[in-house]
């Protein structure tokens, strides 16, 4: 019995633990949480008055949006946290009464007994009428260990007594907390219904200016493929550059069983014909696909591959060739593996691009305001390519894409989640 009872108090102490630890994880979360959506409000507040565009007016709301859903989910999680809480410790009462009438019904009964017996007479004739010496000490041991037993039992029942105090009082508590808790959270769920009004508001709106938009994405659209054609050309003359290569040297080493045939074939050919080097630099990129670094310290994907909607005009699309991966402004793009620079394109005087190859792959980092890489460098995972450029709406953006020889793929499956 005292063996189960340790191992409960064990088990309930390690459970109180580790519910206490989640709830300081989720506290730490909710303030995070809280920061940033009060960034998001006064960055929402900067866009109505300083900005016309309500596309980002938008997307702000819902960025807050959403982090207002995960603010109602964590607390949500603290409340389903300190319900069990209340629920271990309600066990726990339960048990501290059950125990304290038990103990409280022997005592009396125990108050009883001695009651009926208790003049001294009694307790010298009890001894008197031993039939021996050895039976007169036994009876009298008996009477010390009762006299101790009770005393002992008084005690039991006050420790039990603060015990059930401590923990009613810790319940109350705790009770208190949840109902704080569950009202903070309707008044979330309130606010949350607020800002997708104001979400529908600025939607609403938005669809008034379709026509703009749509003029607006198909110029992006047209700047966009001009670029990718620029960036389709310089990897084709790359490829071309590296057969040209991989040519000259098969028929350097092989000058006699190398024919003009075979050497055409490679210089023509719209793959790289990979030498036993290039190859393993290929191979070692492949096998390292989603274990890439991102190509900047710190960022999040603002725009993923392939077609895009827009956020409201569904029939409205943008085709991105790469991911676009917003970052903090001062920020340098960096490589995400070793491979050596085969251009540097010059897209405008504030928007550079910088193609490195990996074998047969290349990666390409684009919306460089400057470069400190220049073509034929030899680069290492992570080392600087140059620094990302930011716009005239304050944003930081770097474009990344990702091909094996002219075929595009999505740049996300390769870098690490």
């Amino acid at each position: 019995m005292i063996k189960q009872l340790i191992t409960f108090i064990f088990l309930l102490i390690t459970s109180v633990s580790l519910a206490q630890v989640d709830q300081e994880e989720l506290e730490r979360k909710k303030a995070k949480l809280l920061k940033e959506i009060q960034e998001k409000e006064v960055q929402l507040q900067s866009v109505r008055s300083k900005e016309k565009s309500v596309v980002k007016l938008l997307q702000l709301q819902k960025e807050k949006i959403g982090l207002k859903e995960s603010l109602i989910n964590t607390t949500s999680k603290q409340t389903k946290v300190l319900s069990n809480n209340i629920y271990l410790n309600q066990r726990e009462v339960n048990k501290l009464n059950k125990e304290l009438k038990e103990l409280k019904e022997d005592y009396a009964q125990m108050i009883v007994k001695s009651y009926k017996s208790r003049s001294t007479h009694s307790r010298a004739m009890f001894l008197l009428s031993s039939e021996n010496f050895a039976q007169a000490y036994k009876r009298l041991q008996y009477m010390k260990q009762y006299n101790s037993y009770r005393k002992m039992q008084a005690d039991e029942i006050v420790k039990k007594t603060t015990e059930l105090k401590d923990y009613n009082a810790k319940l109350s508590g705790q009770k208190t907390e949840k109902e704080k808790l569950l009202a903070e959270q309707e008044k979330q769920k309130q606010e949350l219904v607020k800002e997708k009004l104001d979400q529908e508001k600025i939607a609403n709106s938005l669809k008034k200016d379709k026509k703009q938009i749509a003029a607006e994405i198909k110029k992006k659209q047209q700047e966009t493929k001009k670029i990718d054609a620029q960036i389709q050309k310089l990897i084709k003359d790359a490829i071309a550059e590296a057969n040209k290569k991989a040519a000259a040297a098969k028929a350097k080493a092989n000058p006699k069983t190398t024919t003009a045939a075979e050497t055409k074939a490679i210089e023509t050919s719209t793959k790289i014909v990979l030498t036993p080097e290039a190859k393993l630099v290929s191979d070692n990129f492949k096998a390292n696909k989603g274990r890439l670094p991102w190509p900047v310290e710190k960022g999040a994907i603002t725009l993923g591959y392939g077609n895009q909607s827009h956020p409201v005009y569904k029939s409205l699309v943008v085709h991105n060739s790469g991911i676009e991966i917003t970052t903090e402004s001062g920020s340098n793009a960096r490589a995400v593996f070793a491979g050596e620079v085969t251009k540097v394109i010059v897209i405008s005087p504030l928007n550079k691009a910088v193609c490195v190859q990996h074998g047969d792959y290349f990666t390409v980092y684009q919306n460089l305001s400057s470069v400190n890489v220049s073509a034929g460098d030899k680069v290492t995972a992570k080392q600087s390519l140059g620094k990302i450029r930011t716009n005239a709406e304050g944003k930081t953006v770097l474009k990344f894409m990702v091909s094996q020889n002219t075929t595009y793929s999505n740049p996300q499956q390769w870098i690490s989640q």
